[in-house]
C-alpha cells in the first residue's frame, strides 16, 4: 500500500496576513507524514514592482512577464517569500529546503507559445524529477516550492502556482497516494458567491457539469476547476479547497474526486 503524500499551494491574502500565515505553518507543521509546501505571491511581487517603478501588465487575469517583470519575481518568490517561509517553519521545529524549478533541475518547463499574446518568460512543467524530491522526503526535509521553473537551457520562467502544486503531485503519484490542498481566501466552492458559507462539500465530474450549466460555477473559479480535474484524471486520489483554516479539523471545505 503506497504512502500519502500531501502537497499544499498557498498563496493569495493568506502569504500577505502575518498572523493568518503564522497560524497555517502551525497546521501544516501538524500534519503528519511526507508532505509538500508550494507557494505563489503574485501581488508582492506587483507591489515590489511599483517601487522600483515597472508596471505591471495583465491579460485575462494572468501576468505578462517581461525581463525586468522576471527579475522581479525571482527576487519576491524565489528570495524573499520563500526564505520567510522557510525560516518560519524552522521556528517552528520543521526542517524545510527552499526550492525553484532550478535546483536540482526539479521542474523543467518550456516557454509557454500564444500566437495570439506573448507571455514573455512563463513557463509550463514538463518534467518534474521525482528523485531528487523523493531524496529529500526520504530525509524527513519538507520541499518548499516557488512558483518559478527552468528550461533545460537555464531559462527561469514564471509559471502559476497552481499547476505547479498540481504538475508535483501527479508526477509525485508514481510512488505516493497523493492529495492535493489549495488554500486561499474562500472556504470552497461556493454555491452562492455573495455567502462565504454556501459551500460545496463535494463535487465530483457528473455534479461539476450541472453546476457549470446551471451557471452556478463561473469565470474565475473554472481554471482552478479545470486544474483540479486534471489531476484528479491524472493520478491523483483528492483534491481539497479551502481558506487558510483548509488542514484543520471539521472545517467547512470543497473535496474534489473521481
Amino acid at each position: 500500500m503506497k504512502q500519502t503524500l500531501k502537497v499544499v499551494k498557498i498563496g493569495g491574502k493568506l502569504i500577505e496576513n502575518e498572523a493568518l500565515l503564522n497560524s497555517f505553518m502551525d497546521d501544516f507543521v501538524e500534519m503528519k507524514g511526507p508532505k509538500i509546501l508550494v507557494h505563489g505571491g503574485g501581488n508582492k511581487a506587483t507591489e515590489v514592482a511599483g517601487k522600483l517603478g515597472f508596471k505591471t501588465k495583465m491579460i485575462d487575469g494572468r501576468r505578462i512577464t517581461n525581463k525586468e517583470s522576471m527579475e522581479v519575481i525571482t527576487m519576491v518568490y524565489g528570495g524573499l517569500l520563500n526564505k520567510s517561509i522557510v525560516a518560519g517553519l524552522q521556528a517552528k521545529k520543521q526542517n524545510a529546503i527552499g526550492l525553484c524549478g532550478a535546483d536540482g533541475k526539479v521542474l523543467i518547463s518550456k516557454k509557454r507559445e500564444n500566437k495570439e499574446i506573448d507571455y514573455g518568460y512563463v513557463g509550463d512543467v514538463v518534467h518534474v524529477n521525482i528523485n531528487f524530491i523523493e531524496s529529500l522526503l526520504k530525509q524527513n526535509i519538507v520541499p518548499v516550492f516557488s512558483a518559478i521553473s527552468c528550461t533545460d537551457g537555464g531559462m527561469l520562467l514564471n509559471t502559476n502556482g497552481d499547476s505547479v502544486a498540481s504538475e508535483i503531485t501527479i508526477a509525485m503519484s508514481k510512488t505516493y497516494e497523493t492529495q492535493l490542498y489549495y488554500c486561499s481566501e474562500k472556504k470552497g466552492v461556493l454555491r452562492d458567491i455573495e455567502d462565504d458559507n454556501s459551500v460545496i462539500t463535494e463535487l465530483n465530474s457528473e455534479n461539476y457539469k450541472e453546476l457549470i450549466a446551471s451557471k452556478v460555477i463561473t469565470d474565475g473559479m473554472l481554471p482552478k476547476l479545470h486544474n483540479c480535474f486534471e489531476a484528479i484524471s491524472r493520478g491523483v486520489s483528492a483534491v481539497f479547497l479551502g481558506d487558510a483554516n483548509l488542514l484543520k479539523e471539521n472545517v467547512s471545505h470543497t473535496k474534489i474526486v473521481k
